[in-house]
């Protein structure tokens, strides 16, 4: 979006900064979680893959692999060893069918070796969604830590919205 400010200037916003309440549930607390940019997602669990998976063009052949949960450590935290890891956040969110969401890892989690890795979250999804977690190194992550942000980007407003096979997963 396109408008001039004060003094005359072209500013670019293509920011969605609308009121996170309305397509965020079960944060664990949205006035923390709200950033000047997007919305911090936190883990709800963590999951070694198990098995197996395939990607074709067409998803015929498709085959999503099992996951397994991690055991906390004590109730309170995650011991992960260097690999890859699912990690299925708390936060339900519903993708308001004129923006489209792109996540991104919290700079804190890169510092320790880590990294968050994520699709495009689409308008109209709406669940609770998961990720690729790495961890480049041995780390450990708190339940509900805040691991990445969701920056929602406007997008032209269409009439039908993500319609997919994960369409409100883990709701």
């Amino acid at each position: 979006m396109s408008k001039k400010n004060e003094k005359g200037e072209q500013e670019f916003s293509a920011l969605w900064l609308g009121d996170f309440s309305t397509i965020i549930d079960d944060a664990i607390d949205l006035k923390k979680q709200v950033q000047v940019n997007g919305v911090d997602l936190s883990v709800r669990d963590i999951m070694a893959f198990k098995g197996e998976g395939v990607i074709d063009f067409d998803n015929s052949k498709r085959v999503l692999p099992e996951y397994e949960s991690i055991e906390l450590v004590d109730d309170e935290y995650w011991m992960l060893e260097a690999g890859s890891y699912v990690v299925k956040y708390n936060e339900i969110v519903s993708v308001p069918m004129n923006a489209v969401g792109i996540l991104q890892p919290r700079s804190t989690l890169l510092r320790i070796g880590g990294t968050i890795v994520g699709a495009y979250w689409d308008s109209g999804y709406s669940g609770r969604g998961q990720g690729l977690l790495i961890a480049g190194r041995p780390i450990k992550v708190y339940k509900n830590a805040r691991v990445a942000q969701l920056v929602f980007i406007l997008s032209k407003n269409i009439e039908k919205g993500y319609e997919g096979t994960y369409q409100n997963e883990s709701k």
